[in-house]
């Protein structure tokens, strides 16, 4: 099968990358990274000078990552004289991610042009106001040949307009998203957050944004025709899928690595053709944007159908119900007065024995 796909005239051998932080935050991380079999390669962000980290910066649960990293440690000198020298050899496209503002990219992209494929350039920290965005992209484009994506911070009121914006001032495409917040972790132990950080506050990314960066990358794919890397909540193979079939042209992912292990990368490649294949494609190509036709909003109400040869009876759709219409005892009653057809049962059945209502 192809899993190979091709991004503003870059071609990666299939569409899974890291995302920007800290496992690709210098050359001997960057070459592990790259022995596991991902796409291409995305650096952490560079600016222009080291990032002072405070210290503990990670916690994680199986759901989601927060962290309080900011940009790279080292300062773009080491960079350039250092770790992108040594992983020249590495046969896969290099996207060089840096940071933030006007004079920023400015002073970091004729250091950073010759090692790189392509520029990811961060917006993190600008605001939200798109002008000064644009005029980011504006003047990256004018000093480089290389593609420019822009990466989305969910925190812009409107990632249409965003895409569009950056698109127009010469961007070859977006990636969303970034993490969210600030949010705030208590670890029980200490009753408090146990980040290193100014009241303890960081940003949240992996599996629990799933559905916040699938509803931004489609909405900007339903109202753009643009390259979109889409990064956020991705932990296996379907969820790879997920993205291409909402629009995505390529995935971008760390936290998973971070919760499950560095070797997610290797396991979620080995797993994509067959991911691919039960959905009925043939090529990672085939998936793209399968899923961006808009539908009108739906009122019927579909009462759930029982497969008792499936069922255990284990009680969990009566014990969820909002609408008390599931009573459970030796077989499972579903009162179709009281059903509001709303799909809770179906989709928390452990053993797929609910089907009619979600479709």
């Amino acid at each position: 099968m192809d899993l190979s796909i091709e991004i503003a005239g870059i071609r990666f051998k299939n569409p899974l990358l890291p995302a920007a932080g800290p496992l690709t935050g210098d050359d001997s991380k960057i070459e592990y990274i790259a022995s596991l079999g991902v796409g291409g390669i995305v650096t952490k962000t560079i600016s222009s000078k080291p990032a002072k980290v405070p210290r503990p910066c990670i916690v994680a649960t199986r759901d989601y990552v927060i962290n309080a990293e900011l940009w790279s440690e080292y300062g773009p000198e080491r960079w350039i004289d250092e770790f992108l020298p040594k992983i020249r050899d590495i046969k896969l496209p290099k996207i060089i991610s840096i940071g933030y503002t006007r004079e920023q990219i400015e002073w970091l992209i004729p250091g950073l042009e010759d090692f790189a494929d392509a520029f990811e350039i961060s917006t993190h920290y600008v605001g939200k106001d798109i002008a000064p965005i644009a005029e980011v992209v504006n003047v990256a484009t004018k000093i480089t040949k290389r593609p420019v994506f822009m990466k989305l911070s969910p925190h812009m009121p409107d990632p249409v307009e965003f895409a569009r914006a950056v698109t127009d001032a010469g961007a070859a495409g977006v990636v969303a998203i970034n993490s969210l917040g600030p949010v705030y972790h208590i670890e029980s132990k200490v009753g408090r957050s146990p980040l290193g950080s100014k009241d303890g506050y960081g940003w949240i990314s992996g599996p629990v944004i799933k559905p916040v960066a699938l509803s931004i990358v489609r909405r900007i794919k339903q109202a753009l025709d643009i390259p979109v890397i889409g990064v956020g909540g991705i932990k296996d193979a379907d969820d790879v899928v997920d993205f291409l079939e909402v629009g995505a042209s390529a995935v971008g992912m760390l936290s998973s690595a971070l919760i499950f292990g560095k070797e997610q990368y290797k396991r979620i490649i080995n797993g994509l053709e067959d991911a691919l294949r039960r959905r009925g494609y043939s090529s990672v190509k085939d998936a793209i944007g399968n899923k961006l036709s808009k539908e009108e909003a739906k009122y019927e109400v579909r009462n759930p159908v029982i497969d008792m040869e499936k069922c255990t009876l284990c009680k969990l759709c009566e014990y969820v119900c909002p609408y008390f219409a599931i009573r459970v005892s030796d077989h499972v009653e579903v009162n179709s007065d009281a059903c509001f057809g709303c799909g809770l049962c179906e989709s928390r059945c452990p053993t797929g024995a609910i089907s009619g209502v979600l479709v």
